[in-house]
């Protein structure tokens, strides 16, 4: 585990802004040990983990067999994987920069840190149930409003922090990100289901874990 932090860090060192130096980077698990609170900042690279089943937030280089054919995006069981990576970017346009405290109600995107792609949603139907498709789509220059979630924090809390519960409502159609226990069968086998649906349910409640997590900037 301490590895693989480390090569995470080395990859923010290496392709995040410059102006953040890499010793001021911080592990979700070191931080959350000494009893440090985490905020979730713009160029943070976490894992998001489905408060109810506990898989993560997940995708890989292969398509849907339906509806769109883009980029799937899964509920992956195990917490060491690679490619349930993503980094929190901003809505274009807007004066937000790395190290930016989020605050609810913010659009925002999710870049999909393996292949680039952004966490995307559309009126396709998902695989298994039928409710709205979310793919990973387009890539550095490519970008539209079906990238655009807005980040809504559960409780009383103003900006989002790790492990702070969440729901992230994709703006064009209204769906919330939503993960349940019906599994993927055959190329996605064992991992399930992520989807958007237009209702609020216990099942699209999502938390901030394991990741590198950049500090907030202070103010000039």
């Amino acid at each position: 585990m301490a590895l693989g932090f480390f090569a995470l860090a080395l990859f923010l060192f290496l392709t995040l802004d410059t102006d953040i130096a890499p010793s001021s980077t911080a592990s979700a698990s070191a931080a959350s040990s000494e009893g440090v609170e985490v905020h979730v900042t713009y160029g943070t690279v976490l894992k998001l983990m489905h408060e109810k089943t506990k898989f993560r937030l997940h995708s890989h280089d292969v398509p849907y067999g339906s509806g769109s054919g883009q980029q799937s995006v899964t509920g992956f069981p195990n917490v060491d994987d690679a490619n349930s990576y993503w980094i929190v970017r901003p809505e274009p346009g807007t004066s937000a920069k790395q190290g930016d405290a989020i605050k609810s109600g913010t659009i925002i995107r999710l870049q999909h840190m393996r292949t680039r792609k952004w966490l995307h949603s559309h009126l396709h139907a998902s695989p298994i149930s039928g409710n709205l498709e979310v793919s990973c789509f387009g890539g550095e220059s490519e970008s539209d409003t079906g990238d655009y979630w807005r980040l809504l924090i559960e409780g009383s809390g103003k900006t989002w922090k790790q492990d702070q519960k969440i729901r992230l409502q994709h703006v064009d159609t209204g769906g919330y990100l939503h993960s349940h226990d019906k599994k993927y069968s055959r190329i996605a086998g064992g991992q399930q289901e992520v989807c958007g649906v237009r209702e609020k349910r216990a099942d699209n409640v999502w938390l901030a874990a394991e990741g590198v997590y950049l500090p907030v900037t202070e103010s000039k």
